[in-house]
């Protein structure tokens, strides 16, 4: 029969989650047709899989960053496909990382021909990690803060990170991880639906967040040159409203979030940002799928009835990064940046926005495959967060470059 075939993961078969590699098989015969299946069981036991199929080149080599995909979960060259085209057996289930301390296993397998897959030629295991060679993780709970340290090995400094998800709470920690795995002294901070916090709080306090500020600015490891801040949805705007309001918050980059204060009054020193206005009766949910639309439920941000729910982002003096998906079917997070950019420059500020056709709500580090519908933690629902595959794939890609490149220069 030959050579036996070899399935190969360049530069190595360990690496980071958000490292591209280089997938290869070798050993076929020429033009041989072959599927490629990746698999992987994350930490609750459901399986993601994606497949492609291939034809091998002249000498029996196939390379998934030159030969394109003929069929299956994506079409043409895309060396990564494998990964962010994974999906779960059951509907609805977001592929998220919750220890950080083990990493996600893909079983890469090459089975002959473009049919029923029955007879396996050839695997391997790529190993994804969240946390890099070194890069410490320290449980915080000093005061009232809830939250992850993630510390770069070395003696630094490093620029320093708070990073915030969205409404949906808990201690989200694999940005974070992945963010110290590339130098950053990272602080992964939870607000809601955590330990002893409220799934949905009466009031969120900035001197919290303020707390957390504090913490990290005394980390010996952190460059005393300012903190940066990154919100996801309902992170991003208290990203922002941590930039406006707290001393010492450098740089803020908002993914899917709002210009003003949503859902929770925030409590500063001597003023409240009340909730902008909402009626969850223009909720719209799908009699079929029970998918429930979100994007009317808010007034109309334009309307000066609601502007004392306004972040006042043109006073700060942090330099802002925002990122949406035009594809967004959670929120109007493209129209909410555009206004406060537009604020932001009014003011001569310097301010940099990327909209992504294509993409949904819930940009991510890349790799990890597009989530368009799933259970609301908070709320119970199942919500349409929006995308479309390969062009979400893309936007992570490169919505992740810009975040680094933002926070190494400007702190």
């Amino acid at each position: 029969a030959g050579m036996a075939v070899r399935v190969s993961v360049l530069p190595s078969p360990r690496c980071l989650f958000d490292d591209p590699v280089q997938i290869r098989v070798a050993g076929l015969q020429p033009q041989q047709a072959v599927t490629l299946r990746a698999s992987l069981v994350d930490e609750s036991g459901e399986l993601f899989q994606a497949h492609a199929l291939y034809r091998a080149g002249s000498s029996g080599e196939l390379d998934l960053s030159r030969s394109p995909a003929l069929g299956g979960s994506y079409l043409g060259v895309e060396p990564m496909g494998l990964l962010w085209a994974l999906r779960s057996k059951t509907p609805h289930k977001r592929l998220a990382k919750r220890n950080v301390l083990t990493p996600f296993s893909v079983d890469l397998e090459v089975y002959e021909g473009h049919g029923d897959m029955s007879r396996l030629l050839g695997k391997c295991t790529n190993e994804r990690w969240f946390l890099g060679e070194g890069v410490k993780r320290i449980s915080v709970r000093e005061g009232r803060l809830k939250a992850t340290l993630f510390l770069p090995p070395g003696p630094g400094p490093f620029p320093g990170l708070i990073d915030l998800y969205g409404s949906g709470g808990g201690l989200i920690e694999y940005r974070a991880s992945l963010l110290a795995s590339r130098g950053f002294v990272t602080l992964a901070l939870a607000y809601m639906s955590f330990e002893d916090i409220p799934a949905m709080p009466e009031i969120l306090e900035l001197s919290y967040f303020e707390e957390a500020v504090n913490f990290l600015r005394k980390q010996q490891q952190v460059k005393d040159t300012g903190i940066g801040v990154l919100g996801l949805s309902k992170g991003g705007d208290l990203a922002l409203s941590m930039a406006t309001f707290l001393p010492g918050i450098k740089a803020a980059v908002s993914i899917s979030g709002s210009s003003f204060n949503s859902f929770i009054p925030l409590k500063g020193d001597g003023f409240t940002i009340p909730v902008h206005p909402y009626d969850l009766g223009r909720m719209k949910i799908s009699d079929e799928s029970g998918l429930v639309d979100f994007s009317d439920v808010l007034d109309d941000h334009m309307d000066p009835a609601t502007w004392d729910c306004r972040i006042p982002v043109e006073r700060s003096l942090a330099k802002f990064l925002f990122l949406s998906g035009l594809d967004d079917m959670n929120w109007k997070s493209d129209l909410y940046c555009r206004d406060a950019v537009q604020r932001l420059r009014q003011h001569g500020r310097e301010v940099e926005f990327y909209s992504y056709s294509g993409a949904g709500h819930l940009l991510e580090p890349p790799y990890l495959p597009l989530c368009q519908v799933s259970i609301h933690r908070v709320l119970g629902m199942l919500v349409h967060w929006g995308g479309q595959w390969r062009e979400h794939a893309k936007a992570q890609e490169d919505a992740w470059r810009r975040i680094q490149a933002f926070f190494w220069k400007h702190l």
